[in-house]
C-alpha cells in the first residue's frame, strides 16, 4: 500500500522540540568576532564624512570599516529589465537612500561591545528632500539616482490595441486602491557567519537557497565557485525574503577576508524590520466592464509598484502581477500596464506570493464592486464567469499557460460546506433588526502560478552499504516539512523504511547545484527529481539483484513492503537493499546512486475558493473573523497533514494583511512600525479554526501530479476578508475600505457614510 496521500507526522520536529534546532546564530566559528552595522538614520542624504576615531578606541573594537576600506565597484541591478543607471554598493559611498541603509560596520570581540561602539561612529550628513510616496516618485522632482534622470526603474507598456472594449459594456465600475507595504517578519531574523581558510570561504547563511547565495558572493568577491562553500542549517521561516545576496552577507564575507578572522552577524528585530526587504506595495487603477446580466467583457489594470530605495526583484513583481491579471475568469479583453518607481524606503522584495497575491486582490475586489453595482450575489457573478475544466489547457490574454483547473467545483464545495443561504438569511435578519454587529460574507476565487520562472531542480538518491538511503535536494527547507515529504517519496518507490532515509539539503559542497525554495516549487520540482531518482535507483538495483540471483533483470521484482528483491514466482529467495548496495560498491560503478535534474514542461496553476465570515461592530469598527472556509487545490497531496499546515499558515498571513499588517513611515521618512510593539503581527487570538475543504486536480506537468501550496492560502484569504468587511457595511453606503481594515479605518468609513 502506498504511503503517499497519508498523514505522516513530520519526523524533523522531534529534534526541534527536544534538543532544539541548529541555526546560524548557534554556529559561530571558533575565534569569531562580531559584526554590528552602522545604519543611516536619515531616509535621504549625502554622506559628508564618517569619523570612527572614538569608536575605534572603545572596548573590544577590532576595526571600523567603511566603503573606503573595500574596492567596491558600484553594481547595476542584476535584472536587465531594470534601469541600469541605478547603482548600489554594499556599503553606501556617497549617499544613503533609506533609514537602515548600511554606512559602516564595527567589528568587536563581543556582540554587546559592538552595540556600544557603533553608537560612537559619527556620520555627518547633508540631508536631501525625500521621496516617500509613489506619487512623489512619479513627479521626478527629487531623484534618488540623479544619473538615471528618473525614479522609474521599469515600465511594462500597455497591451491595449484597437477599439476600446469598454464601449461594448452596459456597466463599467472603476476604483483606485492599493496593496499596502508589509514586513515579512520571519521568527528567525537574518544571520551570517564567514570564515576564510587558504583562500577558501565557508559561509553559513540563513537563506532559502545556498546556490543562489553562493553565486551572489562569487560575483561580489571575485572568486570561483570551488573557492566557496555555503551552508544553511535550520531556518526559522523565510516567506520569500531570505533569498540571499543581501549587502550584509557580502559585507561580512568581505570584512572576514579583510581582517583574516572569522566573523559573525545576527540582526536584531528592529534591524530586520528596516533591513530585510518588504513586500507588496502596489497602487492599482482598475476598471471592470460587462453586461447588466453579469457577463464580464473587459478588465483593465494599471499598476505602480513601489520598489523602495534600490531596484531589485521587488521592482520586477508587476511582471508576475501581469501574468495573473485575469485570475480564474473567462475575460475576453484584459488590458495591463505598469511602472515601478524607487522611493526613500526599505527596498521591496519577494514575500509570500510575490506579485501574484496583488493580482488576485485587485481582480477579486473589482468582482465584488461589479456585483454590487448590478445587484447580483458575488458568488453567482463569479460562477457565471469562471473558466471551465474543458477549456484546459489554455492560455490567458496575458500569457498564462494554465495546466488544469476545476474552479466551479471549488466554489460549490465551499458553498455546500458553509450553508451559504443560511448565512445570507442571518445577514438580512441583522440588517433588518438594525443590530450593532453586522455580518459580512466575502468571496475570493483565485488561481496562482507556481514555479513562475520555469526553474528546474536537482535531486539524487544514494543507497548506503547498510541499506539505508541518502536523498539530496537542491531545494531548501525553512519549516515546510521537506524532509518528511521527500523521505515519503523515496520510501514509496524503494520500500526502505522512513527512519532509514536521510534527506540532505543546504550545503554547496554536498549538493552540486540547485534552485532553492521559492515560488511554491519545492515538491513539484525537488520532489519530482527525488521521485525520478528513486525510480532509477530501483531499476539499477534490479540489474544488480539479477546478477546475485542469477536471473534475468526483467524477472526481478521489488517488494516495497519488505524492501527486498526476488525472482518473480520465487519469493522465498531474496536480496536486500544492503545486498545490492554492497554489490554496487564492489562493481566498476562504485556505488548505487542516481541523480536527476528535473526540468518541468511548464508552470503549474493551483487554485481555490475562499469564503470569509466576519462580524463587524458598527459602533467600534472592530472586525472578528467568525469562520473562514478554504478550498485550496494544489493537485496531488503527498502528505495532507503538511498541506493543511501550509494552508493554515497562509490563511493567517492573508488575514493579517487584510486586517492589521502594514509597514508605515511618517512624513519625514522615519519608520514608525519598526518593532512588534507597533507592527501588527497576527496571533491565534485573532484567528478562528479554519474550515479546510480538500480537493485534488492533478497536473500533467510532473510525475507526482502536484502543484504548489505554500502561498495559496495567503493569495485566497486576503481579498476574501477585505470583501467580507465591506460586505458587512455596504448597506450603509460604503463601497470600499482600504487594507488593512483596522477598527479605526472601518469606524471612520462608517462615520463618513452615516454623516452623508
Amino acid at each position: 500500500m502506498s504511503i503517499l496521500g497519508t498523514r505522516v507526522t513530520r519526523f524533523e520536529d522531534k529534534a526541534l522540540l527536544t534538543k532544539g534546532g541548529s541555526y546560524v546564530d548557534d554556529l559561530t566559528p571558533d575565534g569569531a568576532a562580531h559584526v554590528t552595522f552602522v545604519r543611516s538614520d536619515l531616509p535621504h542624504a549625502e554622506i559628508v564624512s564618517i569619523d570612527a576615531n572614538e569608536a575605534k578606541q572603545a572596548p573590544g573594537v577590532i576595526a571600523v570599516l567603511t566603503a573606503s576600506d573595500f574596492d567596491f565597484t558600484p553594481a547595476p541591478p542584476s535584472m536587465p529589465m531594470l534601469n541600469q543607471q541605478m547603482l548600489r554598493t554594499p556599503l553606501a559611498t556617497d549617499r544613503v537612500r533609506f533609514v537602515g541603509d548600511l554606512v559602516a560596520l564595527v567589528v568587536t570581540e563581543t556582540r554587546e561591545q559592538g552595540v556600544d561602539a557603533s553608537e560612537l561612529v559619527a556620520v555627518e550628513y547633508n540631508p536631501l528632500p525625500t521621496v516617500l510616496t509613489i506619487d512623489q516618485a512619479l513627479e521626478d522632482e527629487v531623484l534618488l539616482f540623479p544619473e538615471a534622470e528618473t525614479n522609474i526603474s521599469m515600465t511594462v507598456p500597455s497591451n491595449a490595441e484597437g477599439s476600446d472594449p469598454f464601449e461594448e459594456c452596459d456597466v463599467v465600475v472603476s476604483l483606485q486602491f492599493r496593496n499596502q507595504r508589509m514586513a515579512p517578519s520571519p521568527i528567525e531574523a537574518r544571520a551570517v557567519a564567514s570564515e576564510w581558510k587558504d583562500g577558501h570561504l565557508t559561509q553559513w547563511s540563513a537563506t532559502q537557497g545556498v546556490h543562489g547565495t553562493r553565486d551572489t558572493l562569487v560575483r561580489a568577491l571575485g572568486i570561483d565557485n570551488e573557492h566557496i562553500r555555503v551552508i544553511t542549517p535550520n531556518v526559522g521561516g523565510a516567506f520569500g525574503a531570505k533569498n540571499g545576496g543581501y549587502p550584509e552577507d557580502i559585507c561580512v564575507a568581505m570584512a572576514a577576508r579583510h581582517l583574516d578572522r572569522p566573523l559573525h552577524w545576527a540582526e536584531t528585530r528592529s534591524e530586520n524590520m528596516v533591513g530585510m526587504v518588504h513586500g507588496r506595495g502596489q497602487m492599482f487603477d482598475a476598471k471592470l466592464g460587462g453586461s447588466r446580466d453579469g457577463k464580464l467583457i473587459a478588465y483593465s489594470l494599471a499598476v505602480v509598484q513601489d520598489g523602495g530605495a534600490y531596484p531589485g526583484i521587488g521592482a520586477v513583481l508587476p511582471a508576475l502581477t501581469r501574468i495573473m491579471t485575469s485570475g480564474v475568469y473567462d475575460l475576453p479583453n484584459v488590458i495591463f500596464e505598469a511602472k515601478s518607481v524607487q522611493t526613500n524606503t526599505t527596498p521591496i522584495g519577494a514575500f509570500r506570493g510575490a506579485g501574484r497575491p496583488e493580482a488576485t486582490a485587485a481582480v477579486e475586489r473589482m468582482i465584488d464592486l461589479f456585483a454590487s453595482e448590478i445587484s447580483m450575489d458575488p458568488a453567482e457573478l463569479r460562477r457565471k464567469n469562471l473558466l471551465q475544466p474543458e477549456q484546459f489547457p489554455l492560455t490567458t490574454p496575458t500569457g498564462a499557460s494554465m495546466d488544469s483547473g476545476a474552479y466551479e467545483a471549488s466554489l460549490d464545495a465551499v458553498l455546500d460546506a458553509a450553508d451559504y443561504p443560511a448565512l445570507r438569511a442571518e445577514q438580512r435578519r441583522r440588517r433588518e433588526a438594525g443590530e450593532p454587529v453586522q455580518l459580512g460574507l466575502g468571496w475570493s476565487t483565485y488561481v496562482e502560478i507556481t514555479n513562475p520562472l520555469g526553474n528546474k531542480e536537482y535531486g539524487s538518491v544514494e543507497i548506503n552499504p547498510d541499506g539505508t538511503a541518502l536523498a539530496r535536494t537542491g531545494s531548501s527547507s525553512h519549516g515546510q516539512g521537506h524532509h518528511t515529504t521527500f523521505a515519503m517519496l523515496v520510501h514509496d518507490v524503494t520500500g526502505i523504511p522512513l527512519e532509514q532515509i536521510t534527506v540532505i539539503h543546504g550545503d554547496t559542497d554536498q549538493i552540486p547545484r540547485g534552485g532553492g525554495t521559492g515560488g511554491s516549487k519545492s515538491l513539484q520540482l525537488g520532489g519530482s527529481a527525488i521521485f525520478k531518482a528513486s525510480e532509477e535507483v530501483v531499476a539499477a538495483a534490479k540489474d544488480l539483484a539479477a546478477d546475485l540471483l542469477e536471473a534475468n533483470p526483467a524477472d526481478i521484482a521489488l517488494d516495497p513492503e519488505s524492501g527486498t528483491f526476488s525472482v518473480v514466482g520465487t519469493p522465498a529467495v531474496t536480496k536486500s537493499w544492503a545486498d545490492v548496495a554492497v554489490a554496487a560498491n564492489q562493481s566498476d560503478d562504485g556505488g548505487l546512486r542516481s541523480e536527476i535534474d528535473f526540468d518541468p514542461e511548464g508552470a503549474t496553476f493551483p487554485f481555490g475558493a475562499h469564503l470569509s465570515v466576519v462580524d463587524v461592530d458598527t459602533e467600534t469598527g472592530g472586525v472578528t473573523i467568525v469562520r473562514h472556509f478554504a478550498c485550496d487545490d494544489a493537485g496531488t497531496m503527498i502528505n495532507p497533514l503538511l498541506v493543511e499546515g501550509q494552508v493554515h499558515g497562509g490563511l493567517a498571513s492573508g488575514i493579517a494583511q487584510a486586517l492589521i499588517e502594514e509597514f508605515v513611515y511618517d512624513e519625514n521618512g522615519n519608520p514608525v512600525t519598526s518593532n512588534f510593539m507597533d507592527y501588527g503581527i497576527i496571533s491565534t487570538t485573532e484567528l478562528p479554526n479554519f474550515d479546510r475543504i480538500p480537493m485534488e486536480t492533478t497536473t500533467p506537468l510532473n510525475p507526482l501530479g502536484a502543484k504548489g501550496i505554500g502561498e495559496s492560502g495567503t493569495i485566497g484569504a486576503t481579498p476574501a476578508v477585505q470583501n467580507a468587511v465591506i460586505d458587512a457595511v455596504k448597506h450603509l453606503g460604503i463601497t470600499h475600505i482600504e487594507m488593512p481594515a483596522t477598527a479605526e479605518r472601518v469606524w471612520t468609513a462608517i462615520q463618513q457614510a452615516t454623516d452623508n
